[in-house]
């Protein structure tokens, strides 16, 4: 069977990490996983591709990153035709536009897709006048897709309510690739060390975890972030203004953000939508306490509905502010949290997809 994946870039994001931890295993497995790239730039190429095979087009004179998804929806075609792919997938849902355009250039002669689900559906960050054009376009992505790879169980009955009886099989995201050793979380006479792992792009909203660690933490907490993205400059000058720019260290983007984890004691997500974070279930593997924003259902049934870590309203800098103030004492059943972060691992997913893509290829 050969499964073809595509992506724009190497530019950091969990859904690329995922899909290129996925063509890896699934070689690794036998199967003929060709991946077709946009372009070669980002972090992730050095990082988890060094030893990937993987194609690009000739890139343009005036660059293709401005304008990604119509370069990937012009060249697409000619790599469906070469490797001549028994299913086409893409890696989250914000590729399946690229995924519908073929269908309409192939017709009946489209190899099946299979579409992973990496985003809350339901969308409740958006105003709402822009919800029933956001259910609309989900109907229309619908009529294009064969499967839906949906991360928890708990994501269905938005998959019923907003995409309709589309196939679908339900696979945990794999965040890691096995459980790793928990951390000591011993109190610190010398305060709580924070950490947030994400872009920063408007999604994570990192202006109320700015906001909200400057309300809650003590003088002698810390907060590291790790990640890149457009918003860090003013990211930076918003904790300088609220007086925190010392207790604040912006890492950039590194190469195993799970390492840095480690040495945190807790795990801040302020996102103002997700699928199931990879994230968290990496910070529920080390041990780590958790203060996460109810930014979709996949996260509360992550954290069992607050059971394995706190929730807090999304968008609210006095609630994340209190989540933090909490965390600093809160009592982390470490037992469970790593039980739960077991069904993330690589081995178990790797199989799972390779039979969920099968049974829609030859069904």
């Amino acid at each position: 069977m050969r499964i073809l994946t595509f992506l724009h870039s190497f530019e950091p994001g969990g859904v690329e990490r995922v899909a290129l931890r996925l063509v890896a295993r699934w070689r690794a497995m036998g199967v003929d996983a060709p991946l077709f790239m946009g372009r070669s730039d980002g972090a992730l190429r050095d990082e988890l591709a060094a030893a990937l095979a993987y194609r690009v087009p000739p890139q343009p004179r005036f660059g293709s990153a401005w304008w990604e998804t119509l370069w990937m929806i012009a060249r697409l075609p000619a790599e469906i035709r070469r490797t001549a792919p028994d299913a086409l997938f893409c890696a989250g849902n914000t590729y399946t536009i690229v995924a519908g355009a073929m269908k309409l250039r192939f017709g009946r002669r489209c190899p099946p897709v299979i579409v992973k689900i990496s985003n809350d559906l339901a969308r409740a960050d958006m105003p709402a006048m822009a919800r029933p054009f956001w259910r609309l376009w989900l109907r229309v992505q619908a009529r294009f897709v064969d499967r839906w790879i949906v991360m928890d169980a708990a994501i269905l009955p938005d998959v019923d309510r907003y995409l309709g009886p589309v196939p679908r099989t339900v696979i945990p995201d794999p965040a890691i690739d096995a459980l790793p050793a928990p951390v000591d979380r011993t109190a610190r006479a010398d305060g709580t060390r924070y950490v947030a792992v994400g872009r920063l792009v408007a999604q994570k909203d990192p202006a109320t975890l700015i906001a909200g660690f400057a309300q809650g933490a003590r003088p002698g907490d810390r907060l590291t972030i790790v990640g890149d993205g457009p918003l860090r400059a003013r990211l930076e000058q918003q904790a300088t203004r609220l007086g925190i720019a010392t207790q604040v260290a912006f890492l950039g983007h590194v190469p195993n953000a799970a390492a840095v984890m480690r040495e945190q004691d807790v795990l801040l997500l302020s996102s103002r939508y997700e699928g199931v974070p990879a994230v968290l279930i990496e910070a529920l593997a080390a041990g780590l306490g958790i203060v996460a924003t109810d930014c979709g259902s996949g996260v509360r049934s992550v954290l069992d509905d607050g059971r394995l870590g706190l929730i807090v309203a999304q968008g609210d800098v006095g609630a994340f502010a209190a989540g933090i103030a909490a965390a600093r004492t809160m009592a982390v059943d470490v037992a469970a949290g790593r039980t739960q972060a077991q069904a993330f691992t690589i081995d178990t997913a790797a199989h799972a997809y390779i039979a969920a893509i099968r049974r829609t290829a030859y069904h």
